[in-house]
């Protein structure tokens, strides 16, 4: 009886982690293209480095 319980236990983990890592992935992914794309030099000062770190072209 523990095993079934502990083996349903770690598939939902190891679910839960997947879905955590595309969340990530994602929210990750929109801020780095909506700072890429924005028309504030604040804006693209601060993320410059970064941008040019992960070989997004931004001018």
């Amino acid at each position: 009886m523990n095993t079934n319980t502990a083996s349903i236990s770690s598939q939902a983990s190891v679910s839960e982690r997947a879905k955590a890592a595309v969340a990530a992935l994602v929210l990750g992914s929109v801020l780095v293209f909506t700072v890429g794309f924005a028309h504030s030099t604040s804006i693209h000062n601060a993320a410059h480095d970064t941008r040019h770190t992960l070989a997004f072209p931004c001018h």
